[in-house]
């Protein structure tokens, strides 16, 4: 059994109207940010703690297009990838915090800090998107995220994002 990762919130700490049952698969995602394939990058959304965290997850397939030129003979997902998956699942917290009237706004990034890629993401893992978010200020945000293949941190950063409405 893997361990429980370090960030996860603890259920006691939180209202109940603050947690979402179910998961949200990409059709429920797409309906959330604009982002499409090939550059949809997570699976599902689940554990979603309003105005909190939230869990993405996204199946590291052969035949993400990124594979491709990264690198043919060892294909290693790139980590530009997985802050841009962990910043999916951000998107789709701010837009699940903010409700219906944010929906398909765009996230835009403003800074990344700290990123570290510990080990290497390949076709076959599950990567697990935990984010968190620390502090939001008008329509900037600023998360923390850590990502995780069996339970075993692979990589971590910082990151804020604006949100605008171009509707």
């Amino acid at each position: 059994m893997p361990a429980i990762p370090k960030m996860q919130m603890k259920k006691k700490d939180i209202a109940e109207d603050q947690i979402l049952d179910g998961v949200m698969d990409r059709d429920a995602i797409m309906q959330m940010i604009p982002h499409r394939p090939p550059m949809l990058l997570i699976d599902e959304v689940r554990e979603v703690i309003l105005d909190k965290s939230a869990v993405g997850i996204k199946r590291v397939r052969e035949d993400d297009h990124f594979f491709e030129g990264h690198f043919p003979s060892r294909p290693v997902m790139p980590g530009v990838m997985i802050i841009e998956a962990m910043a999916q699942t951000a998107a789709v917290l701010v837009v699940k915090t903010l409700g219906e009237e944010a929906e398909g706004s765009l996230v835009y990034f403003m800074s990344v800090d700290g990123a570290k890629f510990r080990k290497p993401v390949v076709p076959g893992n599950e990567l697990r998107l935990h984010v968190k978010k620390k502090k939001n200020k008008r329509n900037v945000w600023k998360f923390a995220a850590e990502a995780y293949v069996d339970g075993t941190l692979v990589a971590q950063s910082m990151f804020s994002a604006m949100l605008l409405d171009e509707k």
